[in-house]
């Protein structure tokens, strides 16, 4: 691998989905990647908070929004605000780099996995909810301004039959099922934990060798409630591997992301989720 010349790559749309990109970050420096780090950042990002972003990323690049505003199909999904991670399509214009790996902001990466820029573009793992779809959450590209060009064009004509990225990056590698299963990569570099206690019995066996979680879903690990004395959090019972993903995401969250204001009573910040953080003048 020519560790100057690939990158692991995130998008941040606002302060909240760059706390995930900045946890991200340092989970991929704790397990030792040799890849550049670059977040893709919008309007929606505070000067300050991109500041915070600049200290730890190798590229803070400025794009801009990208929004299917396909609310029949968002609408299915529950999630309205999908549309705007058609953003992520900027990452094709990363050209500076021969390969890339795009990680979506709410993944967590717990082993080094700076093998994947061995794998070929689109290599991505199956999607739990339709196999025969890859998950956009993590996947394995080189840049190129043509297929940055012709994903811009097919969304703008064509649009994405579930209103976001995925819909449409599966349309436009519409033989990813089909002609090279090694782009098929292992459910271990894209977990799905919030769906992981259907499969106990097989996380059991498998889930030591884990390398990418991903934490799908409305509710992001910035919305859990930790405690910082116990070291808790408050998360749904029954999933065991969920909590302790989220332990571990909080973990590099007050080690390596927040901060408290000079002079703070600490005993206020016992437990509490990142708005609530915000909300008592923390910074992070």
């Amino acid at each position: 691998m020519n560790q100057g010349n690939v990158a692991f790559v995130t998008l941040a749309t606002d302060d909240f989905y760059s706390t995930g990109a900045l946890v991200l970050a340092h989970s991929l420096k704790e397990v030792n990647t040799k890849a550049k780090l670059v977040v893709l950042v919008t309007a929606g990002v505070s000067a300050r908070v991109r500041d915070k972003l600049s200290k730890v990323f190798d590229l803070v690049e400025e794009v801009s929004r990208l929004d299917s505003n396909d609310d029949e199909n968002l609408a299915i999904l529950q999630r309205p605000e999908l549309g705007v991670t058609l953003t992520k399509l900027h990452c094709w214009k990363l050209t500076q780099f021969s390969k890339c790996v795009f990680l979506d902001a709410d993944t967590l990466v717990v082993k080094n996995c700076d093998e994947l820029f061995e794998k070929p573009e689109l290599s991505a793992v199956p999607d739990v909810g339709w196999p025969d779809c890859f998950n956009s959450g993590v996947f394995v590209f080189q840049p190129s301004v043509e297929t940055f060009q012709k994903l811009k064009k097919m969304a703008a004509e064509e649009g994405s039959f579930d209103g976001g990225d995925q819909g449409l990056l599966n349309a436009y590698f519409s033989d990813w099922a089909t002609a090279d299963i090694s782009r098929h990569l292992s459910f271990l570099y894209n977990m799905n934990i919030n769906m992981s206690y259907t499969y106990l019995p097989a996380y059991n066996k498998f889930g030591k060798d884990v390398k990418i979680v991903h934490f799908l879903g409305n509710q992001k690990p910035w919305m859990f409630h930790y405690n910082k004395d116990t070291g808790n959090v408050d998360a749904p019972s029954g999933n065991a591997p969920l909590v302790d993903f989220l332990k571990m995401w909080w973990k590099i969250f007050i080690e390596r992301v927040a901060s408290s204001p000079s002079g703070a009573d600490s005993t206020l910040f016992t437990r509490l989720s990142l708005p609530d953080y915000l909300r008592i003048g923390m910074e992070f």
